[in-house]
């Protein structure tokens, strides 16, 4: 599959970046995305929790390491933030077994886990131009 860059001038743009992504990827459900601190990865996630009509209130698991969310459909969601764990205690923490599961993962920092990422996995990187526009990648 070709890769695609879309340059993303504006936050209101990704409801129809997300719609792209989902589109292009319907049949994945393990989602990496790397960027550098502030790209922009958390908002990306939570314009893709909406568009999945997560009912829950959508945050960053900086702290928590994994927030689940639930769909209107009944369906489950996992939001990794993988930052402040080292390789090895990823391992422990039994990512494996939710990356496998059939729902959705959105994975920050995701970098950290990529032995242990499903072959199928899609990465979606997000770049900071000099003029703060970022560029979407996946």
């Amino acid at each position: 599959m070709t890769e695609t860059i879309i340059k993303c001038l504006s936050e209101e743009e990704l409801p129809k970046i997300g719609k792209e992504l989902l589109s292009k990827h319907h049949d994945k459900k393990v989602f990496a995305f790397i960027g550098e601190m502030g790209a922009g990865k958390t908002r990306f996630i939570k314009e893709l929790c909406k568009l999945l009509k997560v009912k829950d209130s959508i945050s960053s698991p900086t702290f928590s390491i994994i927030n689940e969310y639930k769909t209107t459909a009944g369906s489950n969601i996992f939001h990794f933030d993988l930052y402040r764990l080292k390789s090895d205690e990823i391992m422990d923490l039994g990512c494996e077994e939710y990356f496998y599961s059939g729902d959705y993962c959105f994975i920050e920092w995701a970098e950290k886990a990529e032995q242990i990422l499903p072959e199928d996995t899609v990465f979606v990187k997000i770049t900071v131009e000099k003029s703060g526009t970022r560029l979407i990648i996946f």
